[in-house]
């Protein structure tokens, strides 16, 4: 029987393996770390793991995105990591074709439940908003407002 505290360390070493797969941008090895039946939501939709993995594609072939982790806490089957996420646009990313170059830094959390070794489910929220400011997504980086009234 495993102890609290060992499957708290379990889910720990799933997370960071999640972290170093997502910084590699390795798809393959993260999704050997998801049941195949998870549950995967973040800023821009939900899904089974190949509902998302093209947006996660994306984030490293237009974002380059990079999580570093600044803290992990873990109770029993269940993980929250937070992050500084950094990245620059060099390349297309859900619809943006025209990079700008910029890079961007921002908080993100993520929220995992784990079941057999493998996570079942993950959330995750970001400041989407701040990104899209920092690198200059032309229509989202313009105030809510200013989108209104040219409706």
């Amino acid at each position: 029987m495993t102890s609290h505290s060992e499957a708290s360390a379990d889910v720990r070493g799933i997370v960071l393996a999640y972290v170093e797969a997502m910084n590699a941008g390795d798809l393959d090895r993260l999704r050997s770390l998801f049941a195949d039946d998870c549950e995967i939501q973040g800023v821009v939709g939900r899904g089974a793991f190949d509902a998302v993995a093209d947006i996660w594609r994306q984030l490293h072939s237009g974002l380059n995105m990079y999580l570093e982790v600044q803290s992990i806490v873990c109770e029993g089957k269940v993980a929250a990591a937070r992050y500084v996420e950094r990245g620059r646009w060099t390349g297309p990313f859900l619809g943006f074709t025209k990079p700008t170059g910029n890079s961007y830094e921002l908080v993100a959390i993520e929220w995992f439940e784990v079941e057999d070794g493998r996570i079942r489910r993950r959330w995750g929220a970001r400041d989407s908003a701040s990104q899209a400011r920092q690198v200059g997504f032309p229509e989202a980086a313009k105030p809510l407002v200013e989108q209104e009234e040219a409706a």
